[in-house]
């Protein structure tokens, strides 16, 4: 049944114009009058398909693919194909409408495409995330068609630039999936506006307040910065004229999310900064004399201000895996600011900005081609190491090995590699060929005998050394940075793990018969969680190796038997158990009082008092903004939303996340830690722990300082109430004299 809207009549003037803007943007790449049909058709059936839908926001859903349709053409410059695609990427998941319909009406490519972006189907175990899955069904289908991964972007941007309308929990949940995912995928296929975009956007719903705080800063800043960019631009602007150059040049301000970043990882206030904008120069200049002019407008800019050495970037002569191109040079302006400077070509801007999406319109150029040939490439071989394992595990390879700057080394002939940063020799082996790695033994790089760990320069000239005696070490995951190298390792130890295993589990039953131990099958998970081990698998090799022994299986055992309800209770409460049971029931009264104290969180949908665990990873306290995450083997553990965690939690395994929310608990105290900076004189630290002790009655676990150069560094764990208490105790310290700032240690 249709759905009644009040105001169907401006809904449908507003979709009808919202498409004539589609078209427009439609007839700049394709005056084609079949493709222009097939676009018309694919807007009728999404249209039909989706009448009865509404989004969040209230308004019609066909809002969303027209949206994910424009982004796609105008802002990702996709062909017809893709529109048609981006048009009905929900149609196939949410209606009746079939894949094969689809194919028929607009041929077997786009049917391909659309498979590739229709969500998985079906019921999956508690133990995996859909999500994963989702993300991993898109990577795989690249070797297919690149759009699939192009238009799903789009989709995302569009559902983050809507998330206003969402609950906060669902705001979270999406913003840390795209975080986590999207956000470097589209870095990694070189859309860079769209990767800004969505980034910036995962920080205002993922930290508020931050985002508001830079937004005002660089807002109350913008007029300071265009004056500094005009003056700073003119010289430039007369020396190219001079030459005789059609140009643009542009002030790029950093995004908000890298600013985040930047304050908050590397501890530099907003106002110190200093490469908070750029200068780009694009040149509009034919593709046959694009890098001999970018390198005389980049001496144009050195003669007129002064380069920085260390600071010259070539992705002219070295293009990014994605295609990217481009001259960055830092120059010292007038005013003794650094400012990066960077230069490029009108087609490489375009690259640049659209990345993999503008390979479309250069596919006669061999090198972007190749740079993108090769990247898919690297995509493939990640898919076929990990295709059988978990969806978290491949998401982590595949970030792992495609998300990272690269560096240049050669093979002994001369042929040029490419290779993560970071990357080690043993790195280089696996690239060149898995049975090379395996047997690898060393290198020589730069003909100096190196060992397998040493990491790679750019322009090292390397040989590998092998051996048929050598094989796979378990030590080498600490540091070979491939996904190709650690998928090809971890193969080779699991295999001879799995051996030692089948004969652990002989000598297991063995050891249980000699000791005459009662055990049954459902003692398996105990003796996992008792020995700390993740698998039988793990538990068996551990026994076949010896690490497991008899006397620790007995006493396994031994505490089974002596567990009674009371000891339970004690452990719940860190108390050490009583030594019988009467002394446990004398004491138990007061032990209910404690447990019942310490439950003063609601969690779950339906505000529920349940056992919890603080995380140390960021140790909350009343006040925070926190969410329940529910472990395998410790109950649910309390996190913040701002810990370091929180992403891949969120994003990765929501289905175990749950609510919780602090109730009052002003009796109790919680743990925590500040960091103070100041400058170091005598009877500082007098001055700060008397204003915590006795003026502000703060009681405190442990206090450390170290001076240097005549700043001191102070860290002071302490117990407050909240977040209002602390803060309270924050703003006290930094009006101290000598206190150059103080901050809340977010570790445990």
């Amino acid at each position: 049944m249709e759905v009644y809207s009040p105001n169907a009549e401006a809904e449908r003037i507003e979709l009808l114009q919202k498409y004539k803007e589609l078209l427009r943007a439609v007839e700049k790449i394709t005056t084609d009058k079949e493709e222009l049909q097939h676009i018309r058709k694919a807007f009728e059936i999404a249209v039909d398909a989706h009448k009865e839908m509404r989004r969040k926001s209230g308004e019609p859903y066909i809002y969303h693919p027209i949206a994910v349709a424009m982004i796609a053409v105008s802002e990702m410059g996709l062909d017809p194909t893709s529109v048609i695609c981006a048009l009905l990427h929900d149609v196939v998941e949410d209606t009746d409408i079939t894949l094969e319909e689809i194919t028929k009406y607009f041929g077997p490519q786009a049917g391909l495409i659309i498979d590739g972006l229709t969500k998985i189907a079906g019921v999956f175990d508690n133990t995996k995330s859909i999500q994963a899955e989702n993300f991993r069904k898109i990577v795989l289908s690249l070797s297919d068609d690149i759009r699939v991964i192009l238009i799903k972007l789009a989709d995302r941007l569009h559902n983050m630039r809507t998330l206003e309308h969402m609950k906060r929990e669902k705001q979270l949940k999406i913003a840390s999936e795209t975080m986590f995912m999207y956000a470097p995928l589209a870095h990694r296929l070189g859309l860079y506006n769209i990767k800004t975009e969505l980034e910036d956007l995962c920080l205002k719903y993922i930290e508020p307040e931050a985002y508001e705080d830079i937004v005002t800063k660089l807002t109350k800043t913008t007029g300071v910065r265009e004056r500094f960019v005009s003056r700073f631009t003119l010289p430039i602007k007369n020396a190219l004229n001079e030459q005789g150059y059609k140009y643009q040049i542009k002030g790029r301000t950093k995004s908000i999310y890298s600013i985040y970043q930047k304050i908050h990882q590397k501890g530099v206030p907003f106002e110190e900064i200093y490469d908070i904008f750029a200068i780009r120069i694009i040149l509009d200049v034919p593709l046959e004399v694009e890098k001999a002019d970018i390198w005389r407008a980049y001496s144009i800019v050195t003669d007129l201000y002064q380069p920085k050495p260390d600071r010259l970037r070539d992705w002219i002569s070295f293009p990014r895996a994605n295609g990217y191109e481009s001259l960055h040079v830092t120059v010292m302006s007038p005013t003794g600011k650094w400012v990066e400077v960077q230069l490029r070509s009108t087609r490489m801007d375009d690259v640049a900005e659209r990345g993999l999406a503008a390979h479309w319109r250069y596919k006669e150029n061999n090198a972007v081609e190749s740079a993108m040939d090769d990247w898919i490439t690297k995509v493939r071989e990640t898919m076929e190491a990990h295709q059988e394992g978990e969806a978290v595990d491949f998401i982590d390879a595949f970030k792992m090995n495609l998300y990272t700057d690269e560096i240049y080394v050669f093979t002994p002939k001369g042929e040029l590699r490419t290779m993560a940063v970071g990357s080690t020799a043993l790195d280089f082996a696996y690239e060149i060929h898995s049975d090379l790695g395996d047997h690898c033994l060393g290198a020589k790089v730069n003909n100096k005998l190196v060992p397998l760990s040493y990491k790679l320069q750019s322009g090292d000239q390397l040989e590998i050394i092998s051996s048929e005696k050598q094989t796979p070490k378990e030590d080498w995951l600490n540091f070979v940075k491939s996904s190709k190298a650690r998928s090809r390792i971890k193969a080779a130890l699991k295999e001879e793990k799995r051996k030692i295993a089948v004969d652990g589990k002989e000598v297991f039953e063995r050891k249980i018969r000699r000791l005459k131990l009662n055990y049954v099958e459902e003692d398996l998970p105990k003796l996992l969680k008792y020995f700390n081990v993740g698998d039988s698998l793990d538990f068996f090799y551990r026994i076949g190796k010896g690490v497991i022994t008899s006397q620790q299986l007995k006493d396994f055992y031994n505490e089974e038997s002596k567990k009674s309800w009371y000891s339970y209770l004690a452990a719940k409460l860190k108390r050490k158990p009583k030594k019988t049971a009467s002394d446990a029931k004398d004491n138990f009264e007061t032990l209910i009082k404690e447990y019942k104290r310490e439950g003063e969180l609601l969690i779950g949908d339906n505000l529920q008092k349940l056992d919890y665990k603080l995380a140390p990873c960021c140790n909350p306290i009343p006040g925070d903004e926190v969410f329940g995450f529910v472990t395998i083997n410790e109950g649910i553990k309390i996190h913040k939303i701002t810990c370091p965690n929180a992403v891949q939690l969120l994003s990765n395994y929501s289905y175990r996340v749950v609510k919780a929310k602090w109730t009052g608990a002003d009796d109790l105290a919680f743990l925590t830690g500040i960091k103070v900076t100041g400058i170091d004189e005598v009877g500082i630290v007098n001055k700060i722990t008397k204003l915590i002790s006795t003026q502000m009655k703060v009681n405190m676990r442990s206090i450390y300082f170290d001076s240097d150069d005549g700043i001191f560094e102070g860290r002071i764990t302490l117990f407050v109430q909240d977040t209002r208490h602390l803060d309270e105790l924050i703003q006290k310290l930094k009006k101290v004299e000598g206190i150059i700032s103080v901050d809340r240690m977010n570790e445990g």
